[in-house]
C-alpha cells in the first residue's frame, strides 16, 4: 500500500510500505477513508534531522473497519470508525478516569512500529477501546467534521475544559491556527459570554467569528496584550487558551489573563523553560492544559457534529490525494492552508 513517510525537514514522500494486518488478537485493519495534516505535524516538518530512513507520520483519521482480531468485539468488517490520535485500551485506571493518553498499554501512531494515519490503512492496537463507531457512511458529507474528532476539535474542546470556560466565562484564544479556531468553537460551545481571538490571518479569524469570536485582535506581543487588556476594562479574561506552543505565546497568555484566571495550554510546547516565577504566582493564576484524551470526548461531542449544532469540519480548506499530501505539508508550513484534508 501507500503511505507517507517523513525523512527530514522538509522532505515528505509517499512510498509503497507492506500492508498492514492482524499481529494480535487486539489489533483491527482499517481502510482510510480521510485523513489529515496537523499543525503539530509541521514541527518536525520543519526540523527533523534527514535520516535515510523514513518514519511514518499522521494521527488523525477515520475509516473503514476491513479485519478485527480474535478479541475484538462491537466492531465488524465494514463499520464506519474514527480513530483518536492516542490508541489505548480504554480499561486501565488511567482510561477509566478520562487520561487514555496515559494508558500504559497505549501510544500514538507512527510510532513503535505501528502505522501513521496518512496512508491507505492503519493497523490499529486495542481497537476495542480505541475506535468509536461511526452511524454514517463512507460518503456522508459530515466526514470532515467527524475527522476532527480524532484530535483537533477535542483539542480545541480539552483546552476550554481544562481552563474551566462556562457560562459567563470570559475568554481569551492565542493562536488562529485549526486548534484555535476549535477552541473557539467549543468554547461558544460551553456558553462562553465572551471569546477573544489573537490572530492576524483576516480568512482565519473571519471563521473564528462565525465560530463565536466576539472579538478579534491582531496586535501581537506587548500591543497585543495591551489592546485585551483595554478591551476588558484593564482586567483580562478569565481564562486563555494557549493553542500555540512557543514561549512568546505562553508570554501572551499570562499577560491577558485576569488575576486569578486560568491559562490552559494546548500548543505543543516547543520550549523547556517558561515565565512561572513570583509574577505568576503572586497573580494566584492557574496554569494548566497539556495532551488532549479525545478518545474521552468523542462520545459528548458526537452528537452535536451528527445533529448539526456544530461544524467543526469547517477548518479544512485545501483536500488533497495522497499522492498530493507533500505540496499539502508545504501549504500549511507556507500558511497557504489552514488545514489540510486527504483522501487517499
Amino acid at each position: 500500500m501507500r503511505a507517507t513517510l517523513i525523512y527530514g525537514a522538509g522532505d515528505i514522500r509517499v512510498e509503497d510500505v507492506p500492508d498492514p494486518r492482524v499481529r494480535e488478537a487486539t489489533d483491527a485493519v482499517v481502510r482510510v477513508v480521510r485523513a489529515c495534516i496537523c499543525g503539530s505535524d509541521l514541527w518536525p516538518y520543519g526540523s527533523r534531522p534527514a535520516t535515510e530512513q523514513g518514519d511514518r507520520i499522521g494521527h488523525e483519521f477515520l475509516g473503514v473497519v476491513e479485519d478485527t482480531g480474535a478479541e475484538v468485539s462491537g466492531l465488524r468488517r465494514g463499520d464506519l470508525v474514527v480513530a483518536p490520535f492516542a490508541y489505548a485500551d480504554n480499561t486501565c485506571a488511567y482510561c477509566a478516569d478520562g487520561l487514555h493518553t496515559s494508558c500504559p498499554n497505549g501510544g500514538y501512531w507512527g510510532q513503535n512500529g505501528v502505522d501513521g494515519g496518512q496512508g491507505e490503512a492503519v493497523r490499529v492496537p486495542w481497537a476495542q477501546g480505541t475506535l468509536v463507531k461511526l452511524p454514517v457512511g463512507e460518503d456522508s458529507p459530515l466526514l470532515p467534521s467527524l475527522l476532527t474528532l480524532s484530535d483537533v476539535f477535542c483539542t480545541g474542546h480539552h483546552c476550554a475544559v481544562k481552563a474551566g470556560v462556562g457560562p459567563r466565562t470570559t475568554v481569551t484564544v492565542v493562536g488562529d491556527g485549526a486548534v484555535g479556531l476549535s477552541a473557539v468553537l467549543a468554547s461558544a460551545r460551553l456558553g462562553a459570554e465572551r471569546i477573544v481571538l489573537m490572530g492576524r490571518h483576516a480568512d482565519r479569524t473571519s471563521l473564528g467569528r462565525d465560530f463565536g469570536a466576539t472579538d478579534v485582535v491582531p496586535e501581537r506581543g506587548e500591543e497585543g496584550v495591551a489592546r485585551v487588556r483595554e478591551l476588558t476594562g484593564g482586567e483580562g479574561t478569565h481564562t486563555v487558551l494557549e493553542c500555540v506552543g512557543t514561549e512568546t505565546a505562553l508570554e501572551t497568555a499570562l499577560g491577558v489573563v485576569r488575576d486569578g484566571g486560568t491559562v490552559s495550554r494546548v500548543g505543543v510546547p516547543q520550549y523547556e523553560e517558561g515565565p512561572v516565577g513570583y509574577g505568576m504566582f503572586s497573580r494566584n493564576v492557574t496554569l494548566t492544559g497539556g495532551v488532549a484524551p479525545a478518545r474521552a470526548y468523542i462520545e459528548e461531542l458526537l452528537p452535536d457534529v451528527l445533529e448539526g449544532r456544530i461544524e467543526p469540519g469547517r477548518v479544512f480548506d485545501r483536500t488533497v490525494g495522497l499522492e498530493g499530501v507533500p505540496d499539502g505539508y508545504r501549504a500549511m508550513a507556507a500558511r497557504e492552508a489552514l488545514k489540510v484534508l486527504v483522501r487517499p
